[in-house]
C-alpha cells in the first residue's frame, strides 16, 4: 500500500513530468514557425546533419516552452545557437552535471516536504491549523519557473529530446542504458504549470490526506440492534484499510466471525452513502448502532447530523485543482491520460481491457464457487476480501499477534530488525546493513505508507501504525508491504547505474515488490509453512485479490470520466454518481459470482478520495507480482530482486521482458489459477 508515496510528492512530480504548458491564459508559443525553421537551419549549418534529429526536436521543444518574458525571437535564436551541444563527450559532460544538479534540487525539496509533513503523518499530538498550513505548503512550487528563468530548463530540453510512448516502445529495445538515461532527461521539462496552481493542488491534496488519515471508527463502541458488542474494548480502525483487514481476520473465526463481518460491511455502506453520524467518526464518546443508525451516550438517545458529504467534497476539490492544471497539457488534456499514458506509460484503454477480461474470466467464477463451498454458505459482497487461500489463515490470529508483539514492540524494534529480516530473505549481512542505513521506521498516524528519497544522501521512510502495546499481526503484515516499497526505493536509487533511471517504470512495479515482501511475512517470523498446496493457494489468492481490486479500479477510472463530463457537479451529485458507478461495475462483473445486485462496496476505498487514479497500480502490481514469483521460484530471492529492480525506470513492457522474459499479461495468473482449481478443494 504505497498510498502516499507518489501523490504527496505530486507538486515536485508535476514540475518534472507531464502537465503542460505556460502562464495562465497562454494559448501558444510566441516564436513564429519561420523563426524556428531558421534557427534549426543555422544550427545544422554549424554542426552538420549528424545531429539533425536532436536539433529539430530540441529547437521545437524550446519554442513550445518559450514565453514572451523569456525574450524575443532574436534572443530565442541566439540561445539555441549558443547552447546546443553536438559533441558527444561534451553532451555526456552536460548530462552528468545536470544529473548532479537535479539530484541536489529534487532531493532536497522532497526532504523538506517530508519534514514539513511529519506532524500530519506521525502521531505527534493533535493536528493544529499551522500544521495543515506547513503540510500544504509546496517548497518546490516555483522550482520549474525558476529553472526556466535562469535557463537551466531550456538547456536541458534543447539538448535532450522528449520521446512519445510510441517512440519509446519502438526505439527503446535498441537503446543503450545511457540512451535510456538521456531519454529520461528529456522527460523532465515538457510543461510549465504556474506555481500557484501547483501550490493550490498541494494544499488541497494535504487536506484530503489529513481527512483520510484521521478517519477512524471506534469499533468497541459499535452495537448490534440487540445491543451486543462484537469488537474488543479500545479497538479503533482506520477506514478503509483497518476495516478491511478486520473483516479479513474474521475468516479465521469461521461462522462466529460472520456477524462481525456483516457489521463491518454495514459501517462501510454508511461511509459510502454518508449516512454515518458525523459525531461517531474518530470519537469514542458515543455508542453507535450501524444497522438502525441510532446514537446514544450513557444510554440516552442523541440527535445527530450525518456526515455532510465531506468525503466527496474532498474528491471534488482535487478534481477542481487538477482541472486548472489540465489546460497546461494540451497533448494530454485530462488526468486520466496524464496518469496512464504519461505516468504509467500504458494507455488507459489497454489497462481497462486487461481488467475487464480478467474480471469476466471463467477462472474467477470457478473460484467463487470454490470459496462458497469452503465457507459453507452463499457468498456475501464482502467476500471480495476472502482471505482463506493464504496458508496462515489456519493459524489463530492470537498466535500470530503474540509472535509479532514479542518481537516488534515499537518502531525502533522494527528498525533494529531490518538486517535480520533481509538476511532471512537472502541478502548478505553487509548489504542488509546498508539497506537498513537508508531506511527509517516511524510510527504512523494513519494506516502507514512508504516514502522514498530523491537523492542518495536521504533515506526512505517506512511509516507504519503501531499501537501502544506494539505491533499486532495485521499491522506487521501491512508493514512488510511498506517495507517492500522502501527496499525497492533504496535499490532503485542507489544501485541503478544512472540517476535519471532511478525508480521503476510506474507505481505498479513498486506495488509488485511490496506484494512479494508481504507474502513472506511468515518466513520472516520464522513460522514454517509446510502446506504442500502452498503454490496453488498463492495462485488462487492472487486471482481473487486481483479480481477484487480490478473492480475498484474500474470504478475509479469511470468516476473520473464522469467528473470530466460533469465538471460543475455538487458533492451530493458526485456521491450519487460514485454509488451508481460502483453498482454498475458490480452488476457487470460481480453480481453473477456473488448472487446479489446493486452492491456499493467497490466505492469504499480511501484512495479514491485522496489519491486520484492510483488504484490501478494495485491490480497491475498483482499481475507483475505473480510473474515475478514464477521467475524467482527456485532461485536466490535477494539476487533476483536486485537484478530485476536494478533495471530502473524504463518502459513497463521492456522492463517485464528484462525481468521475466515475457510482457505483462493476465494469462500466467489465470492459467495457474485454472490448474489450482483442479487440485484445491
Amino acid at each position: 500500500m504505497k498510498r502516499l508515496t507518489i501523490l504527496l510528492a505530486i507538486p515536485l512530480l508535476l514540475t518534472m513530468t507531464n502537465c503542460k504548458q505556460e502562464k495562465q491564459g497562454f494559448t501558444g508559443s510566441p516564436i513564429p514557425q519561420t523563426v524556428i525553421d531558421q534557427t534549426i537551419e543555422s544550427i545544422v549549418d554549424q554542426y552538420g546533419d549528424n545531429s539533425l534529429f536532436r536539433i529539430e526536436r530540441g529547437v521545437n521543444q524550446v519554442a513550445t516552452l518559450w514565453r514572451e518574458d523569456d525574450g524575443n525571437a532574436e534572443e530565442f535564436t541566439s540561445f539555441c545557437n549558443d547552447n546546443f551541444i553536438a559533441n558527444e563527450n561534451d553532451l555526456e559532460t552536460l548530462f552528468n552535471k545536470l544529473s548532479t544538479g537535479y539530484e541536489v534540487l529534487f532531493g532536497n525539496f522532497l526532504r523538506i516536504t517530508k519534514d514539513l509533513m511529519r506532524p500530519l503523518h506521525l502521531d505527534m499530538g493533535p493536528i493544529t491549523p499551522i500544521d495543515m498550513m506547513f503540510g500544504g505548503f509546496s517548497p518546490s512550487a516555483h522550482l520549474t519557473e525558476d529553472l526556466f528563468a535562469n535557463r537551466i530548463a531550456f538547456v536541458t530540453t534543447l539538448n535532450f529530446p522528449t520521446y512519445s510512448l510510441k517512440e519509446k516502445t519502438e526505439l527503446g529495445p535498441k537503446w543503450t542504458r545511457k540512451e535510456w538515461a538521456f531519454a529520461r532527461m528529456g522527460d523532465i521539462f515538457t510543461s510549465r504549470v504556474p506555481a500557484e496552481l501547483v501550490q493550490n493542488y498541494s494544499q488541497i491534496s494535504t487536506n484530503a490526506d489529513a481527512y483520510i488519515d484521521s478517519y477512524n471508527i471506534c469499533m468497541s463502541e459499535l452495537r448490534s440492534n440487540n445491543d451486543e458488542q462484537l469488537f474488543p474494548d479500545g479497538m479503533k480502525l482506520i477506514t478503509h484499510w483497518g476495516l478491511r483487514d478486520e473483516l479479513k481476520s474474521q475468516y479465521a473465526n469461521g461462522a462466529e466471525g460472520l456477524e462481525a463481518q456483516q457489521m463491518v460491511y454495514q459501517v462501510m455502506k454508511r461511509i459510502i452513502d454518508q449516512s454515518i453520524p458525523e459525531m461517531v467518526i474518530n470519537n469514542p464518546e458515543y455508542t453507535w448502532k450501524p444497522y438502525s443508525n441510532d446514537v446514544t451516550q450513557d444510554g440516552k438517545a442523541i440527535k445527530y447530523t450525518p456526515e455532510p458529504n465531506t468525503r466527496y467534497e474532498h474528491l471534488l476539490n482535487l478534481f477542481g485543482a487538477t482541472q486548472k492544471m489540465d489546460e497546461f497539457n494540451p497533448t494530454m488534456p485530462n488526468l486520466i491520460q496524464q496518469t496512464f499514458e504519461g505516468n504509467y506509460e500504458i494507455p488507459v484503454e489497454e489497462v481497462e481491457q486487461l481488467f475487464i477480461d480478467f474480471a469476466s474470466s471463467q477462472q474467477v467464477r470457478d473460484a467463487g464457487k470454490l470459496i462458497s463451498q469452503r465457507l459453507g454458505r452463499p457468498l456475501k459482497p464482502f467476500d471480495i476480501w476472502y482471505d482463506g487461500f493464504k496458508s496462515r489463515s489456519s493459524i489463530p490470529a492470537q498466535t500470530l499477534d503474540n509472535v509479532v508483539a514479542k518481537r516488534f514492540t515499537s518502531a525502533k524494534a522494527y528498525q533494529n530488525e531490518i538486517p535480520n529480516i533481509l538476511t532471512s530473505l537472502g541478502w548478505s549481512k553487509e548489504k542488509a546493513n546498508f539497506l537498513q542505513s537508508k531506511i527509517t521506521v516511524e510510527g504512523s498516524r494513519g494506516a502507514g505508507h512508504a516514502w522514498g528519497g530523491a537523492m542518495r544522501s536521504d533515506v526512505a521512510l517506512l511509516r507504519t501504525r503501531i499501537g501502544q502495546g506494539g505491533m499486532d499481526y495485521k499491522g506487521f503484515n501491512i508493514a512488510m508491504h511498506e517495507f517492500g516499497h522502501t527496499v525497492e526505493q533504496t535499490i532503485t536509487l542507489h544501485d541503478v547505474d544512472y540517476y535519471m533511471l532511478k525508480g521503476v517504470p510506474n507505481t505498479a512495479f513498486t506495488e509488485a515488490l511490496a506484494f512479494v515482501f508481504q507474502k513472506r511475512d511468515l518466513d520472516v517470523l520464522g513460522i514454517k509453512d509446510n502446506n504442500t498446496m502452498k503454490s496453488h493457494l498463492l495462485a488462487l489468492d492472487n486471482l481473487w485479490s486481483s479480481y477484487e481490486i480490478m473492480g475498484v479500479s474500474l470504478v475509479d477510472i469511470n468516476l473520473w470520466r464522469w467528473l470530466y463530463s460533469n465538471p460543475n457537479a455538487t458533492p451530493e451529485q458526485l456521491k450519487e454518481a460514485t454509488i451508481s458507478i460502483a453498482k454498475d461495475v458490480w452488476n457487470k462483473y460481480y453480481a453473477d459470482v456473488f448472487g446479489s445486485t446493486d452492491e456499493p462496496i467497490l466505492a469504499i476505498y480511501s484512495h479514491m478520495i485522496s489519491n486520484p487514479l492510483y488504484l490501478s497500480a494495485y491490480p497491475i502490481g498483482h499481475l507483475i507480482d505473480f510473474q515475478l514469483e514464477q521467475q524467482i521460484a527456485g532461485k536466490n530471492f535477494a539476487n533476483e530482486v536486485q537484478r530485476i529492480f536494478e533495471q530502473g525506470k524504463i518502459i513497463p513492457q521492456l522492463w517485464m521482458k528484462g525481468a521475466v522474459g515475457t510482457p505483462l499479461s493476465i494469462e500466467p495468473t489465470l492459467n495457474a489459477a485454472e490448474k489450482a482449481l483442479k487440485i484445491v478443494l
